[in-house]
């Protein structure tokens, strides 16, 4: 159930935070504040003066389809002016061509005055080690290095022999070489008649054990036995491990 009384409270305009404040009426949705006496008397400042001038146009009015400035224009690349239309530039272009000029206390610190600076005697008279002079040498070629040499005329226009030929063909493979068989072939004809024996069937019955409900959990139930650990496989077991020779 839900009071009325309640949602009459919540249907309430929350009041004002300051009961003395003029600025801020409930109710009242003016966007528009009355301009005061000194904003209407200030005075600009020289860089608000200088933000309120108009973008210079520097393309010297050169008139222009609209349909070139919007997304649809019939084509990126733009016909050339006539020469009329080409004037000397700006000041403004004029000043951005200058090149940068390095500031003051850079020209101070910095050490020299060209990256070209001249030689110092000590390095002219300097005498380089053995190790300089051994490190300065070029590397010396293996003893065993041989240069790839020159096919001679006649090698390239000898005939090979027949043994030659023979030799430089591919090897094949053995007649009785059987290739690696598919993880998936067809079953025979015969091991689909066939029919198992009753050794097969009494081999194929899955382990029988009780259900857990009926017995108690043996955890230790498929651990291996230190009998089978310490087993050693008869000969014919080894050779029944081994995998089938092609």
């Amino acid at each position: 159930m839900y009071s009325f009384d309640r949602i009459q409270e919540l249907a309430e305009p929350k009041k004002a935070a300051r009961a003395n404040d003029l600025r801020l009426v409930w109710g009242n949705q003016e966007t528009i504040w009355t301009i005061s006496r000194r904003a209407m008397t200030a005075r600009p400042s020289a860089r608000i003066l200088e933000l309120a001038k108009p973008k210079q146009d520097f393309g010297k009015n050169l008139y222009r389809p609209l349909y070139l400035y919007s997304c649809g224009r019939e084509s990126m690349i733009w016909e050339r002016p006539s020469l009329v239309d080409f004037r000397l530039p700006s000041d403004r272009l004029l000043k951005l061509a200058e090149p940068k000029q390095c500031q003051a206390a850079y020209l101070l610190q910095r050490p020299r005055s060209s990256p070209e600076w001249p030689v110092s005697p000590a390095a002219l008279s300097c005498k380089a080690s053995p190790r300089i002079v051994e490190l300065a040498r070029p590397k010396v070629l293996h003893p065993e290095f041989l240069p790839a040499k020159k096919v001679s005329k006649f090698a390239q226009e000898a005939i090979a022999s027949p043994r030659t030929l023979e030799l430089a063909m591919a090897k094949r493979l053995h007649p009785d070489y059987m290739p690696v068989r598919d993880a998936a072939w067809s079953v025979t004809k015969a091991a689909k008649q066939a029919v198992a024996t009753p050794r097969l069937v009494e081999l194929a019955q899955p382990c029988k054990r009780l259900p857990m409900n009926l017995t108690q959990f043996n955890p230790n139930a498929f651990t291996v036995k230190e009998s089978a650990k310490k087993a050693v496989c008869s000969a014919r077991i080894k050779e029944l491990a081994c995998p089938i020779k092609r």
